[in-house]
């Protein structure tokens, strides 16, 4: 898990706890804050799973990558009978 994801939630919990404390004490200032915390951990945690989703992506490329022939490489299949011969 990326680190800016964990970090972003982390941010996420705390800027709503501020904002909510804010609300109850009337106190604007500390509201705003929290809720700008919170939308700054949001877009962090959404940064983390968009680099998560990358490096998977490239993870499953990279496993596969010897398995698949490339785009460009012609197979040849002889049929003979009811058989393929690769």
């Amino acid at each position: 898990m990326d680190k800016q994801r964990v970090n972003g939630a982390i941010d996420e919990v705390v800027g709503s706890t501020k904002r909510h404390i804010g609300n109850l004490t009337g106190d604007t200032r500390t509201e705003v804050e929290g809720a700008v915390q919170q939308v700054k951990g949001k877009v962090e945690t959404t940064v983390g799973k968009i680099k998560d989703g990358a490096r998977d992506a490239h993870n499953h490329l990279a496993a596969h990558k010897h398995t698949c022939a490339p785009a460009d490489e012609k197979t040849e299949v002889t049929v003979t009978g009811d058989r393929n011969i690769f």
